[in-house]
């Protein structure tokens, strides 16, 4: 569960440091999971970074690093090539760590409060025209996992929703009523989100392709032919093989739909607290990377600015007797 060290990161404690400081990790990486119900693979992203924390104090032991100890740590790493944007995430999950540290085993300070990383050139997040959007999504599927993939990049697309929290949809989740989807996101976090009608229709259409599959082995929207939930590498490889299929030129992954998603509402309403309650941001500078603007109203924000949810939103029908030709706009 160590993974990598970060770049930079030479120094090895002894195996006495290391022993007292690997049970207070682990005993942290526990309140992470148990506790505040952190994902296992974002518990492993903790761990690896603690661990660069424990390669750069060497022999020291965490209570005895102090504030010059950690302007030193990230000052080597700065100059070892690692990027800000890195540093910065290690010396969040370090000022966690200290805290609990504080909080759960008597530690008197926080050495790494105060201290930022380098600053570092803020980009905007890559994503697709309308143009190129409309290019990949606006295709017929007929076969079983071609309407699975169609369902899949509509709604990433439509809803912003990032890879870990699609694949971790159920079929309940979709509202056909009020066309909106319940979504789990970071730390366990529930939000409901809109879904435009395109969206809908495709995921009307893979709910039928899906019922046809004997043996289902998970409670899960979107599975293989053998009924498990999806992986999220699957998913990032059936999208960057339909993205070649299509014919767009850029590099696709869930993400860059995300992006896209957040990017095309925000150019069409300027609205950016809809988007943040939309992508799930707990704070507002995490969607001001997009643009600086003010707050409307989310749904109606929503159904007037979206490429692909301007189409009349109502409930979709589920008799099973829709035309191909209906499917075929979807």
């Amino acid at each position: 569960m160590t993974g990598k060290p970060a770049k930079g990161v030479t120094d090895a404690p002894s195996s006495k440091v290391r022993a007292s400081s690997q049970k207070l990790l682990q005993q942290y990486i526990r309140h992470l999971t148990h506790e505040r119900r952190l994902s296992d693979h974002t518990a492993e992203s903790y761990q690896r970074d603690l661990d660069a924390l424990l390669a750069c104090a060497g022999e020291t032991e965490l209570r005895d690093l102090q504030v010059h100890d950690i302007r030193r740590f990230v000052s080597r790493l700065h100059g070892s090539g690692l990027a800000p944007r890195s540093i910065a995430r290690l010396l969040s999950a370090w000022r966690g760590l200290y805290r609990y540290l504080a909080r759960d085993h008597g530690y008197p300070e926080n050495p790494c409060l105060g201290i930022r990383a380098p600053k570092a050139a803020r980009r905007l997040p890559h994503a697709l025209s309308p143009d190129e959007a409309h290019r990949l999504l606006e295709t017929d599927a007929d076969a079983m996992l071609a309407v699975r993939d169609k369902a899949m990049f509509e709604l990433l697309y439509s809803s912003g929703l990032r890879l870990a929290e699609l694949i971790r949809l159920a079929p309940a989740d979709v509202n056909y009523d009020d066309a909106t989807v319940r979504v789990t996101g970071k730390g366990s976090k529930t939000r409901i989100v809109p879904v435009g009608s395109h969206a809908l229709a495709a995921l009307e259409s893979w709910l039928e392709m899906r019922a046809q599959i004997r043996a289902l082995q998970a409670d899960a929207l979107f599975v293989n032919r053998a009924g498990r939930r999806l992986t999220p590498r699957s998913v990032q490889l059936r999208l960057k093989a339909w993205a070649l299929k299509q014919g767009v030129p850029t590099r696709v992954h869930p993400h860059v739909l995300r992006h896209s998603f957040a990017s095309h509402v925000l150019q069409s309403s300027g609205d950016l607290r809809a988007v943040q309650e939309m992508l799930g941001h707990a704070s507002i500078s995490s969607t001001q990377v997009y643009t600086h603007l003010d707050f409307q109203h989310l749904a109606k924000v929503y159904d007037a600015a979206h490429p692909r949810a301007r189409a009349d939103r109502k409930k979709p029908h589920h008799d099973g007797h829709r035309s191909k030709k209906a499917h075929s706009k979807s």
